[in-house]
């Protein structure tokens, strides 16, 4: 090919026209858009308040029944950053779930795989394939992809609990199949906790992170108590005296994170404790469960108190603080970055200037 003269402005004009009729797109126009420095998540650091997610999920106990159809009372945290999907971050999806007591959520199942971490409440529970799985607060149930599921509420207690999908990316991957059961509930199980008696005498957790294992099969455990994540981090922080330890949930048989696309972990910070700033690639969503402080997320102050929820984005640097002392379980994307090569971290030794302090919204 020669190119004898420059192109005029009228040749250009109708070239580009050309091309976006065609439906194709010049990549020396975009390549910044496409090929950025750092991750450019659309997320925004974001945090739901306590109040405001109580207030408004009493009133949909009161306004809103749980029915065939609708399927569930939940209320999914929408991102302002992510124009209005109802996701937490770019890969997450979290919410809060309420039941009433004696209610029903009917069966049925999905190919996003989906956690459940108890708020409050007791004498519930979730039957998984056939295993009716106790929830009381601070235990972890998992209901893994296309594994049947329901939630049924105790004759005298209701439930508040925190949500947690791979449901983004699914959805990104175009593999969302959902399925109700045929009846409004699975047949009556025998006995309640199969899973936990058969596999809760194995090693249920690992310190800080899983970094090696990785495996496509989810957990066959499919209830972790907080009884037992409480002693483990009580130990853990007994011996020693770092600002933070950690623990994630992991596969009995493995070592691997909980599910294949998803890792859920509890953090322990010590009171007055804390810790240095990092970034890691992949979402965080932070689920307050005891305790208050704040979070310093790219600069910006997050205040916490005990059920509020927060989110990280890819990248954000983060780093915490506690007043008396803090649990905060997470949910992260993180098996799915580390299965693709694509995980890495960063720490910083400095802790980082403060521009602001972020306001939550109320009602």
């Amino acid at each position: 090919m020669t190119h004898d003269a420059a192109p005029t402005e009228e040749e250009l004009d109708e070239f580009y026209a050309d091309l976006r009729w065609a439906d194709l797109y010049p990549l020396w126009t975009i390549t910044d858009e496409l090929l950025t420095p750092t991750p450019r998540p659309k997320a925004q650091p974001w945090l739901w308040s306590n109040k405001a997610l109580r207030e408004l999920a009493d009133r949909a106990l009161r306004l809103i029944p749980v029915e065939r159809g609708g399927e569930r009372r939940v209320l999914s945290l929408g991102n302002p950053g992510l124009g209005g999907t109802p996701y937490a971050a770019g890969t997450l999806w979290g919410a809060v779930q309420c039941l009433r007591p004696g209610e029903l959520a009917p069966a049925h199942r999905h190919s996003p795989g989906a956690i459940r971490f108890v708020l409050e409440g007791d004498g519930v529970w979730t039957t998984v394939n056939g295993d009716a799985c106790d929830m009381s607060a601070g235990d972890l149930v998992l209901t893994p992809s296309w594994n049947w599921h329901e939630h049924t509420g105790g004759a005298e207690s209701g439930m508040l609990w925190f949500d947690g999908l791979d449901l983004p990316i699914v959805e990104a991957l175009d593999a969302i199949f959902f399925e109700p059961y045929p009846e409004l509930r699975q047949p009556a199980p025998d006995a309640h906790n199969v899973s936990l008696a058969t596999y809760g005498d194995r090693e249920r957790f690992v310190t800080g992170a899983v970094t090696d294992a990785l495996h496509p099969d989810h957990s066959p455990l499919l209830v972790y108590p907080w009884t037992d994540t409480d002693a483990r981090l009580t130990q853990l922080a007994a011996a020693g005296d770092e600002p933070m330890v950690s623990l994630e949930y992991v596969n009995p048989l493995n070592g691997a994170s909980v599910l294949p696309t998803l890792a859920c972990a509890m953090h322990r910070i010590r009171a007055a404790g804390e810790t240095r700033a990092v970034r890691r690639t992949g979402n965080t969503i932070f689920v307050v469960f005891s305790g208050s402080g704040a979070s310093v997320i790219d600069g910006v102050r997050f205040d916490w108190s005990a059920g509020d929820i927060f989110v990280v984005p890819s990248w954000s640097a983060v780093e915490h603080r506690a007043d008396d002392g803090a649990d905060l379980f997470t949910l992260s994307d993180t098996p799915v970055l580390r299965a693709l090569g694509l995980y890495r971290e960063q720490q910083s030794p400095e802790p980082q200037p403060i521009s602001g302090t972020f306001t939550p919204r109320g009602v």
